[in-house]
């Protein structure tokens, strides 16, 4: 690979510490990182290289997946490592920036390129991306990329400006929208069990399923986060990005290749046949909810209206459920529930895939006791497996039918030191320029499209039952009854199994 140096917007910032830097460390250890590279921090608190160092050094000791190996790589990775304060807003800082990115390509030839990480407030994006323009730092759309974090825009008019103003300034092809759920093994194993497998894509259709469930679920509050949350929401800061992403991977047709337009022409297909909610149908369909102050996992919790910088009225949900239809011919009349939400009671997020159940006339009444439908769950974290639920023969001299799982668990076959952080993924796709896990312009506004019914609805008309359900519980009330009235119920994982328990490390 071509030379590199990276620029991260952002540098002294929580994204940093906690995912980025370790993210390129452990790219570093394995061998992905282009040599030579250089890594540049950005912010606009002075400090000095040495004392940014240390502190880096400090994050990727706890937040790296190999915190054993800093100690032995931490010296030769560090003075790769540098870090410049500067006013983004101050045409000397990209000056700066120019300068040194011409002596980098004189120093390792021409064929070096650079990437620009803005991991910045949103409305800081625009002002970065123009100065990159004029200051001609992404003139050659081969060897210069920027990298942008959610949320990509506010709403759909948002959206649709920051892509014009984008689209004006640089081509397409050097615009990198990350979703870090993208880059999680178990969500790219998806498209390897789809489609590598003629077991399941004969099946995969409304002839055999009767419906999808999508959980992303956690356990933690909104913590520090509330001036940023009370702008957001679970709808805009879930369902719109990681939570449709993932539901496209189910729901996609077959791709004849895997180049990355391909594989996102054919996840903009299922984002275009979601069908579009009236403003009638949106009670019916949709479910929001706000944690009250309570107990949870052992601990007290304040309620969502009493968290640091929220209003002590809000409407905010920290909640939503969501039934969509899928209306092309594989997906005719399979209901997609998707659910999300804070202060719940176990942090999970999960696909499943239950089929129709099979005809049970053949076996004697008391088999259909613990008669159960297949079902096929995809851990996506933090437990990272997938489940075939089937029927089996209990042991004995009757015909007594129990569920049985067949697992396939990251875990039990000692795989977790080498599966890579959803980020070094990303980070390394974009180093190697491969667009594939990254969401483009279209895309970007289709899934604005699909919820901006809900948003417009819930807007105009304030929840009057706000906070409707108590941490450590599933949501409210409201959430059961949109499954319920279709006879199905919320699946959940069950708990860990001896055998699958994750193999505990040695200590080093």
């Amino acid at each position: 690979m071509s030379p590199t140096l990276i620029y991260i917007f952002g540098g002294t910032g929580d994204l940093a510490h906690r995912k980025l830097i370790p993210a390129l460390f452990n790219l570093y250890i394995d061998g992905y990182l282009p040599g030579p590279f250089r890594i540049v921090g950005i912010g606009r608190t002075e400090m000095a290289e040495t004392a940014y160092r240390q502190e880096m050094r400090k994050s990727v000791k706890e937040f790296s997946r190999r915190p054993e190996l800093v100690a032995q790589h931490w010296t030769k990775f560090s003075r790769t490592l540098h870090f410049q304060s500067h006013d983004l807003n101050n045409d000397k800082a990209y000056k700066g920036m120019a300068s040194e990115w011409k002596e980098f390509q004189a120093k390792h030839g021409e064929e070096a390129q650079v990437v620009f990480y803005l991991s910045v407030a949103p409305q800081l994006a625009p002002v970065i991306a123009r100065r990159l323009h004029q200051h001609k730092l992404c003139a050659d759309p081969h060897r210069s990329r920027m990298v942008f974090e959610k949320p990509f825009g506010h709403d759909l008019k948002s959206a649709q400006e920051l892509n014009r103003l984008l689209g004006r300034l640089f081509r397409e092809e050097q615009i990198y929208r990350i979703d870090h759920f993208l880059g999680k093994e178990t969500v790219q194993n998806i498209l390897a069990l789809r489609f590598a497998n003629a077991l399941f894509e004969p099946i995969w259709n409304a002839h055999y399923i009767d419906h999808v469930q999508i959980t992303a679920a956690e356990t933690v509050s909104i913590e520090n986060r509330g001036s940023y949350y009370e702008s957001s929401g679970a709808l805009r800061d879930m369902v719109q990005n990681h939570v449709l992403q993932m539901l496209c991977m189910i729901a996609m047709e077959a791709p004849i290749s895997f180049e990355a337009d391909e594989i996102r022409n054919k996840k903009l297909d299922v984002l275009q046949a979601i069908r579009k909610m009236h403003p009638e149908d949106v009670h019916r369909y949709t479910v929001r909810g706000q944690y009250a102050a309570g107990w949870s996992q052992g601990k007290k919790v304040v309620g969502y209206r009493e968290e640091k910088s929220v209003d002590p009225q809000s409407a905010v949900e920290t909640f939503a459920a969501v039934k969509f239809y899928v209306d092309n011919w594989r997906w005719k009349g399979v209901p997609f529930y998707v659910r999300t939400g804070k202060s719940l009671p176990a942090k999970e997020t999960l696909i499943t895939v239950q089929f129709k159940p099979a005809p049970d006339y053949a076996f004697p009444e008391e088999a259909a006791h613990t008669w159960r439908p297949n079902r096929l769950v995809i851990g996506i974290a933090p437990k990272m497996d997938i489940r075939l639920r089937f029927q089996a023969k209990q042991p004995g001299p009757h015909m007594t039918l129990r569920p049985v799982d067949m697992v396939f668990s990251y875990a039990t076959r000692e795989q977790e030191d080498c599966q890579p952080e959803a980020y070094e993924t990303l980070l390394q796709d974009v180093i190697e320029a491969n667009p594939t896990l990254f969401m483009r312009a279209d895309q970007v506004e289709a899934a604005w499209t699909v919820i901006r019914p809900i948003m417009e609805v819930w807007a105009d008309k304030p929840p009057v039952d706000f906070p409707n359900y108590a941490p450590g519980t599933w949501g409210p009330e409201d959430a059961e009854a949109l499954i319920a009235r279709d006879g199905f119920n919320w699946a959940t994982l069950p708990e860990t199994h001896p055998s699958e328990a994750p193999v505990k490390k040695k200590k080093s």
